[in-house]
């Protein structure tokens, strides 16, 4: 009996060592159960990148594969296919030859979307293959034109070292007119543009944009780390921060006070909301720009990647009719990220749900949000004693900070709500005794809050070059794990996906500490956070380095991750 193209392709995979026949046999099982297409499956387990599968696709049917991003096809070669055509069809034109037209194709199979080019342009369509993810980037732009980012740093350090006249840093003598002009101007604008597409295709969660004497340096943050870009010429310093003030509504003029705002943009078919804070240094504003996209939240706490006694844990404390779930961790550990995806789950016209945030970082459709302004009097504490005036079902406030804030949330707790909130604890015991410290009475404590976490962000093994390995002993040494010597875990060996670094996207891992009757009267008692975290653990609870050794065996994350999150508290 013939192979399936399906069939075919997984063969070509297992032969070029990029698909183990194990992983082969369990998604053949799940298209038996489920249905769908065995390339669609292979891609979606993560078993084969989309990249490796384009290859393999294009070397069974004979076609050859094409990298977008460094085709920079003519104008007139791109207007020859309307772009709601090329993104119904999931393809994208590369450029034409005498009668014929080359196309680089999702899906060079698709026999009606040929038909329909051909029909359209009268011309003999060629077929190449690529990925949709380098489909969508080209149409939308990312791509930028097949240009690398050092190439338009340095036609627009020509450009503005030929038209931009570099501004002193003299407030008097500013030409505001001129410095709204420059911040319009070509140069300042494909800069600006450039700078933003290079962090969504990098994945950054922040752009930082430093002045010093001579240069501007430009920074992603990446994975958690800063990444050193190639820098816009100092000459457009002053343009830049006019054009990214102008599209966040700032004040152009005032450089000598901090100031924050918002705006959003659209890149590949995705709305990134962008947060921007302006802080004036000794040579100018230092511009950090964060990157929410909210496509990246998760639509459940199911996402979050817990084992199945902790996710029923969880699971319940959600479920509950009032009560208080905490979320701790140190800054940038994804702490709101979740209470989000536990919202997310809980949004429904049922419930009145509100939050009061600072600021507000993803803006969700059906919440209610609030964002603190102390400068007026809209403090945590004031805007929750007016929320709970508002009758609400849910209230996430973004962190407790001080007793006020602590003494609301948990008589809301008490009172029949369900509250959501962070705060600034290393492990989840020491979420208890923090409320203790600010003055909530341990009866009180005991009896308001159902679960408690500590939650920190892993970096993931890249897919596309994981391997496995046996580490050194030292490492389970520093770990406190000599049992687990001679196991075998994973690296990333480094490839040109993940720019070397062995690691592509983040991974939350999570302690999770729920109030049991022996939790609880340890709180009544005043135990330390230690106590209450050692009857946990008798009681089942995983620590962070236990959940975090778990993820290292699955292959999501190393364990010189584990060790470098877990290093003070396991």
């Amino acid at each position: 009996m013939a192979k399936s193209f399906g069939e075919r392709i997984a063969d070509v995979l297992i032969e070029d060592g990029l698909l183990l026949p194990a992983q082969l046999e369990e998604v053949t099982a799940l298209q038996k159960q489920q249905g769908g297409r065995i390339v669609k499956l292979l891609t979606s387990k993560g078993y084969v990148t989309e990249q490796d599968m384009a290859i393999s696709m294009g070397r069974c049917l004979d076609v050859p594969p094409i990298n977008l991003a460094k085709v920079h096809p003519p104008e007139e070669v791109v207007n020859l296919i309307p772009k709601e055509i090329a993104r119904a069809h999931k393809l994208a034109p590369v450029c034409k030859l005498g009668s014929k037209l080359f196309v680089a194709m999702a899906d060079p199979m698709n026999v009606l979307a040929i038909d329909d080019l051909r029909q359209r342009t009268k011309l003999e369509i060629v077929p190449m293959i690529t990925t949709e993810k380098a489909i969508e980037d080209a149409l939308a732009g990312v791509n930028t034109g097949g240009m690398a980012m050092d190439e338009v740093m340095r036609d627009a350090a020509e450009e503005a070292n030929a038209g931009v006249e570099e501004i002193k840093d003299k407030s008097d003598n500013l030409d505001l007119d001129k410095l709204r002009g420059q911040g319009d101007e070509g140069p300042v604008i494909k800069v600006v543009n450039m700078i933003l597409v290079q962090a969504i295709k990098e994945k950054a969660s922040d752009i930082h944009i430093e002045p010093f004497e001579k240069s501007i340096k430009l920074r992603y943050r990446v994975d958690g780390n800063l990444v050193e870009a190639s820098s816009p010429p100092k000459a457009l310093q002053l343009p830049m921060a006019s054009r990214i003030k102008i599209l966040a509504g700032l004040d152009i003029a005032e450089r000598r006070l901090p100031q924050d705002g918002r705006f959003r943009i659209r890149v590949a078919g995705k709305e990134i909301d962008l947060r921007i804070s302006f802080l004036p240094t000794v040579y100018g504003e230092k511009i950090v720009i964060r990157l929410l996209d909210k496509s990246a939240l998760s639509g459940s706490v199911q996402s979050l990647g817990l084992d199945e006694r902790t996710m029923g844990i969880f699971q319940r404390a959600i479920d509950a009719p009032h009560g208080m779930i905490l979320v701790t961790g140190p800054t940038g550990s994804g702490k709101t990220t979740t209470l989000y995806s536990v919202l997310q789950e809980l949004n429904n016209p049922e419930y009145n749900i509100v939050t009061v945030e600072d600021p507000v970082e993803y803006q969700l459709v059906g919440i209610n949000q609030v964002a603190v302004k102390p400068d007026i009097g809209l403090t945590f504490g004031s805007a929750l004693r007016s929320i709970l005036r508002q009758d609400p079902d849910i209230v996430m406030i973004g962190e407790i900070r001080d007793q006020e804030t602590a003494d609301i949330a948990v008589k809301a707790a008490l009172t029949g709500h369900q509250v959501l909130s962070t705060l600034h604890t290393n492990d989840a015991a020491g979420a208890i005794s923090r409320l203790d410290d600010m003055g909530i009475e341990p009866f009180l404590i005991s009896s308001s809050v159902l679960l408690t976490c500590a939650q920190r962000l892993v970096r993931r093994i890249c897919p596309n070059c994981k391997e496995e390995f046996i580490p050194e002993p030292d490492v389970f040494e520093k770990l406190e794990t000599p049992e687990l010597i001679g196991e075998r875990f994973y690296r990333g060996a480094g490839c040109e996906r993940c720019k070397g670094r062995g690691y592509a996207g983040r991974a939350a891992v999570l302690e999770v500490l729920p109030v049991s009757e022996a939790v609880r009267k340890l709180i009544v008692k005043r135990a330390s956070a230690s106590m209450i975290k050692n009857q946990a653990v008798q009681e089942g609870m995983k620590t962070l380095r236990m959940a975090g050794i778990d993820k290292a065996r699955e292959g999501i994350t190393t364990l010189e991750e584990v060790l470098r999150v877990t290093s003070e508290d396991h």
